[in-house]
């Protein structure tokens, strides 16, 4: 790779490309300037001269933000130098003001891969190529010298889950930080475990019970978990919204929370998850 390709010119047009999707397979440092900004003039070649030592490490971006008002809207950028390390498509670490290259270096500790990040990826490699327990041994090897690496915990609880060991997962993504960047796809995977713990019954059965006592909370309670288990995600959402109508804090609100993973794994842009976010809303609230 070239030293120029550790350092680009950003702006709006291509931020997303080349910061958030590129952070995905490599990080990436953006330094938020401006011409007229003195302490930016004082910076910016400590920041591209480590670029350079890092050969490839990082990519330097540098986001001159008169010239990119979108970006500098959404990151809300009001004081510069301001620099943001992104991995995975999120910020992970970030400083203000021209800071002394002790102090950059030290930035980047925070920015670049660990032993453990690089061994978490490994391990991704590995289970990709179907080698399963070898990708084990090397999330839980991860884990005894980490114990909140957010990465192992993920692609530990994604192994067990794929055996159905949906206990101990969903006991590992209880771990994974809220402000990590695997937070979201832990949350979502954490939501499709509880959707399948502890569901018993068939839907034959299941449903004749509802039918001998539609008032019965419980058993539209039971026919939803069964239905959503199995990724008939609308019927279970008719039938968890009944039980909430019915006694919404049924089981300490078991309906609700249920409907709520269940939109976790649709995700906020299913018609779905429009649809029944309003109409349990209303009979929360009615």
């Amino acid at each position: 790779m070239a030293a120029g390709a550790w350092i680009v010119d950003v702006g709006d047009a291509d931020f997303e490309r080349e910061v958030v999707e590129r952070s995905r397979t490599v990080p990436v440092v953006v330094d938020f300037w401006a011409p007229w900004c003195g302490p930016c003039r004082a910076l910016g070649p400590v920041l591209e001269r480590l670029a350079t030592e890092h050969a490839g490490a990082f990519v330097l971006a540098k986001v001159d933000i008169d010239g990119s008002p979108e970006v500098a809207a959404a990151y809300r950028i009001q004081s510069i130098p301001l620099v943001k390390g992104f991995r995975d498509g999120v910020p992970v670490a970030e400083f203000l003001g021209a800071q002394p290259e002790a102090q950059v270096r030290r930035f980047l500790t925070m920015v670049l891969p660990s032993e453990n990040d690089d061994a978490v990826r490994a391990a991704a490699g590995l289970a990709a190529r179907g080698d399963a327990p070898a990708a084990e041994r090397t999330l839980r090897d991860v884990l005894q010298q980490e114990p909140r690496h957010p990465g192992a915990l993920l692609g530990l609880a994604e192994l067990l889950a794929a055996r159905s060991e949906d206990a101990e997962a969903l006991t590992l993504l209880e771990r994974v930080s809220p402000s990590s960047p695997q937070s979201a796809a832990a949350d979502k995977l954490a939501a499709e475990l509880r959707t399948r713990v502890d569901v018993v019954g068939d839907e034959a059965t299941l449903r004749q019970r509802v039918a001998m006592n539609l008032e019965d909370p419980d058993a539209r309670l039971q026919l939803g978990r069964f239905l959503a288990s199995r990724g008939k995600y609308a019927d279970a959402l008719a039938e968890l919204l009944e039980a909430v109508r019915r006694d919404k804090d049924h089981a300490d609100g078991a309906a609700r929370k249920a409907m709520l993973d269940v939109f976790a794994v649709l995700g906020n842009d299913d018609p779905l998850t429009d649809r029944f976010r309003g109409e349990l809303a209303k009979a929360l609230f009615r």
